[in-house]
């Protein structure tokens, strides 16, 4: 979608139509004062004091009604610059603008205001030439929101806009917006009942229903059965660590501020594990190792908390617990080509099956400047990123490379995905780790009988399953594959007292052949009860009556088409369990 904030001219159009927005509500409830309104990614929104009064949708509509009178009328925007005393005393009245200008330096910066006929308000700019250019604008949303982000100040009334040059432009966007929330994993988790939250359990702490959890086994066993044929071992290891083993990993140092707090148990501080690596070089060091085991890959759907802020967390997207498809590959150097290439295979392959074609690739690499957030050893830096472009140009993979991106620890290909809702994110990663092998004290002896440091990959095909749940849900628009779908079949007697028994043996067919199936046997019409299976995006519905009776067939819609199919019994059974073995 569009981002309003990097467009010159649409990022000029919505300041100004945030100005015409409060113009409009100064109109309706003289009295309200006005903190900030910026342009966002999305358009913007203006944070507004009313007093008491709480935004509803008829204000809404009110305040667009008096917005067209405003960009009617056409008035100039003029700006104007004024001394910061003169600042203070054009606003003397509102603490909120007081607030602002007092923080400006008196002598460097320059106060600026802008008019439009009776409305002036304090801002840098800049803005289009008349409030005439406003003309197509829709106010989206409205929220509740603290002063400066701080719940401890009052809450103001935050409303969201869009402003377009064109009519035809606003509605192309609208429409946009519309099928951006019949995709939203949000809107289908809860519609489809794949997962539910609860503040009394906690922000960001998602809990997978029923049909949740079938589709979080099948993505499990769907990536393990890959995993295990290419020669991974998989491990279960706990969802918490000594706070000494991320002091060794470095972890503390470097991500201690996402981490929950640490707990003290028995005079040892604990903390919920962020990531699964320390854990996995204490698997690796547990054994002596010769050349002749490496690569060794272990693997693990491990359990990991980070403390992400109430604001930016979204439904299973971005959450405070959460599975990650993680491994962790011990090697000598000079197997890293042949195992790096191994994992990029295997993310292109699962692309390929589950049809994901909106992505591409980012190699990150450490900022040298930045002292702070990467391990320091010049040396390792460079021989680990210069590796990583050896390996990627050698396989043929076109790549964008991202300074300041890398993990503390190494380099890493980012595969970056670009989702039907909402800007790109980070589905897969790979990561090149010379530093934790040597922290952990890791070894092996090679063929000369001398002890080396192996080499790490860190890989994360789905990422978390968590986000990959989301992102295959929003794609699909929740009408996941055969295999995938919580409810593969769902069973409809046309009418119970001739054709329930039929149907009963058909459900008893299809549950013994491990098809999931449901037999909706209601006292409602056919009718109503095939547009419920519709809702639910059940792949394949039956509708079974006299003449499936007395042929012993069966007949069947999928879903997205109107038409229906008869097939015998078992001709039905074979189609079904070949799709779903196809991963169709």
């Amino acid at each position: 979608m569009i981002n309003f904030k990097e467009d010159e001219y649409l990022n000029k159009l919505n300041h100004s139509c945030a100005h015409m927005m409060a113009q409009a509500v100064k109109h309706l409830w003289p009295d309200a004062k006005f903190w900030v309104g910026p342009v966002i990614d999305t358009g913007f929104y203006y944070d507004i004091d009313l007093g008491d009064k709480v935004i509803n949708d008829e204000d809404i509509s009110a305040i667009e009604r008096e917005m067209k009178k405003i960009s009617k009328d056409g008035k100039r925007i003029v700006r104007h610059e004024i001394s910061k005393s003169e600042a203070l005393e054009q606003f003397k009245d509102d603490p909120y603008k007081i607030d602002l200008i007092s923080r400006m330096d008196e002598d460097n910066t320059v106060i600026s205001t802008y008019s439009q006929g009776d409305f002036t308000d304090l801002c840098r700019g800049p803005h289009v030439d008349t409030v005439k250019e406003c003309k197509y604008f829709k106010l989206i949303k409205f929220s509740g929101a603290y002063w400066k982000g701080d719940k401890n100040n009052k809450v103001l009334q935050r409303i969201y806009g869009v402003c377009f040059p064109t009519e035809e432009e606003l509605n192309a966007y609208l429409e946009e917006l519309e099928e951006a929330k019949m995709r939203d994993h949000r809107k289908l988790g809860k519609d489809l009942g794949i997962f539910m939250t609860n503040d009394l359990v906690g922000k960001g702490l998602p809990m997978y229903l029923p049909n949740g959890y079938i589709v979080w086994e099948e993505l499990e066993n769907y990536i393990k059965g890959k995993e295990k044929k290419i020669g991974y071992k998989h491990v279960l290891t706990p969802p918490l660590g000594n706070v000494e083993l991320y002091k060794t990993s470095g972890h503390w140092d470097h991500y201690k501020d996402d981490m929950f707090p640490k707990m003290e148990v028995e005079g040892e501080e604990f903390v919920l594990r962020p990531m699964n690596c320390p854990h996995h070089m204490m698997i690796y060091a547990n054994s002596i190792h010769s050349y002749r085991d490496l690569p060794i890959r272990i693997g693990e759907i491990a359990r990991d908390c980070r403390f992400e802020s109430s604001g930016s967390l979204k439904g299973i997207e971005r959450v405070r617990s959460f599975c990650q498809n993680d491994a962790h590959l011990f090697l000598t150097p000079e197997q890293i080509e042949a195992e790096f290439k191994s994992v990029v295979d295997l993310i292109l392959e699962v692309y390929k099956e589950l049809n994901i074609t909106n992505y591409h690739f980012e190699l990150s690499l450490r900022d040298p400047k930045d002292t702070k957030k990467y391990h320091q050893d010049d040396e390792m830096w460079n021989m680990a990123e210069n590796t990583l472009r050896k390996v990627l140009d050698d396989i043929g993979i076109p790549y964008i490379e991202r300074i300041g991106e890398a993990a503390f620890y190494g380099p890493k290909l980012d595969v970056q995905v670009k989702p039907a809702v909402g800007n790109e994110y980070t589905l897969s990663t790979c990561q090149l780790d010379f530093c934790l092998p040597s922290k952990f004290n890791l070894t092996y002896v090679d063929k000369d009988g001398i002890k080396k440091t192996p080499v790490v990959i860190h890989r994360a095909v789905f990422g978390s399953l968590d986000r990959f749940i989301a992102y295959y849900l929003e794609e699909t628009k929740g009408a996941l594959p055969l295999w995938l779908s919580p409810i593969q079949v769902n069973i409809l007697p046309v009418n119970n007292e001739y054709h329930l028994n039929y149907a009963e043996e058909i459900y008893n067919l299809l549950k013994n052949e491990n098809i999931r199936v449901e037999l909706d046997e209601r006292e409602e019409k056919v009718g109503y009860r095939m547009r419920e299976s519709v809702m639910k995006k059940v792949p394949f519905t039956l509708i079974l009556g006299q003449k499936e009776v007395e042929n012993e067939t069966i007949s069947y819609r999928k879903y997205g088409s109107e038409d229906t199919h008869t097939l015998a019994k078992d001709e039905f059974v074979n189609l079904i369990k070949q799709s779903i073995e196809e991963k169709k």
